[in-house]
């Protein structure tokens, strides 16, 4: 899958001191795309719109 048109966006969570960050990019078509931002050219996970809407809300929803 190309991901080069993927606006990244770092995960409101993240601290801003260079940290463990998750980044998202939920522009393209039909995909959300995470990945690690100390690796920007390494590996991404992709999800569909609903996989991803489920499972933050499963993450969200825990105590």
């Amino acid at each position: 899958m190309e991901l080069k048109d993927a606006r990244w966006r770092k995960s409101t969570r993240s601290s801003g001191n260079g940290g463990n960050c998750v980044e998202v990019a939920d522009n393209l078509p039909e995909v959300v795309a995470v990945r690690d931002s100390k690796n920007p050219h390494g590996p991404a996970l992709t999800f569909t719109p609903t996989a991803w809407r489920t499972f933050l809300t499963q993450v969200t929803d825990q105590p």
